[in-house]
């Protein structure tokens, strides 16, 4: 059997640059573990649109059972009351798809399962949209205290949405880990 042969690019060209994420998401979330461990803090998670996919992507690092609490799926809008103590009054006004809903599920999260820190997702992942909001609405949230909320505007098909969403609730909480350094 014959294996094939990299083509050599031309003297002065370089590789075409990856335009994906500079961490994708196992990378990140392992980075994410790393520094939860050190710090001895824990995470916990609560999902929507998500469906258990951040949990997922955090329980797929090694170790990670040092860390991960736990994470609630809330993806019916009465059990983000009842299980994570969304305010029902917050979901009467706005709705599931609002940062303060993130925020408060990012809480409650956080609260229930005993953890250091609360990371949530909620949106449309399409392809219909869902409370007046177009598929790609999405609001995410990490909560140690007070919750940092990020609003989004994602593109692509179902999948997609869901994995950028984890992408960048990843992010997010990577990035006030590095601002919370010791």
């Amino acid at each position: 059997m014959r294996l094939a042969r990299r083509a050599a690019l031309p003297p002065g060209r370089r590789a075409a640059r990856h335009d994906g994420p500079v961490h994708p998401p196992g990378e990140l979330a392992a980075q994410i573990v790393s520094v939860l461990g050190e710090r001895r803090q824990t995470l916990a998670t609560a999902e929507s649109l998500t469906g258990g996919l951040l949990g997922a992507a955090i329980t797929a690092v090694p170790g990670a059972s040092l860390v991960y609490r736990g994470g609630v799926i809330a993806y019916a809008t009465e059990l983000k009351a009842v299980l994570l103590g969304v305010p029902e009054d917050l979901l009467a006004r706005h709705g599931p798809i609002h940062p303060g809903v993130a925020a408060a599920m990012a809480a409650g999260a956080r609260d229930r399962l005993g953890a250091t820190w609360g990371l949530a997702t909620t949106g449309v992942a399409g392809p219909d949209p869902a409370d007046g909001f177009p598929p790609g609405t999405v609001h995410i949230a990490a909560s140690a205290g007070s919750a940092a909320t990020r609003s989004l505007a994602l593109a692509g098909d179902r999948d997609r949405i869901r994995r950028d969403t984890v992408d960048q609730a990843l992010r997010l909480l990577f990035e006030l880990l590095r601002e919370d350094a010791p």
